[in-house]
C-alpha cells in the first residue's frame, strides 16, 4: 500500500484547521487533497490527539505482525497433519 506524504500529526493538524472552522473545500485545496481523502482521514483520525494517533499506528503494526504470526504457524499445523496422515 502507498504511504501518504502526510503523516498522523499533520493530517491531525490538518483536520484541527477544519474544526476550527475553515471551509472544507478550502482546507483540501490549501494542503492539496481531495474531499474523499479528508473525509477519510476524518472518519479514522477525528477527535484523535497525536500521541493517540501514535498509539494507533503502533497497534496497527503489531496486530498485522502478530496476524503473519499466526497464518505461518496455522500453515506450519496444516504441513504436520499431512505429513501425520500418510501412511508410510
Amino acid at each position: 500500500m502507498k504511504r501518504s506524504r502526510f503523516n498522523e500529526e499533520q493530517i491531525i493538524a490538518i483536520l484541527k484547521e477544519q474544526e476550527a472552522g475553515m471551509a472544507t473545500a478550502e482546507v483540501c485545496r490549501r494542503h492539496g487533497i481531495s474531499s474523499a481523502t479528508f473525509y477519510k482521514w476524518k472518519s479514522k483520525f477525528g477527535g484523535l490527539e497525536v500521541s493517540e494517533a501514535r498509539r494507533l499506528r503502533s497497534l496497527e503494526e503489531e496486530n498485522s505482525r502478530l496476524k503473519k504470526l499466526l497464518a505461518e504457524a496455522m500453515l506450519d499445523n496444516a504441513v504436520l497433519k499431512d505429513l501425520a496422515s500418510k501412511k508410510w
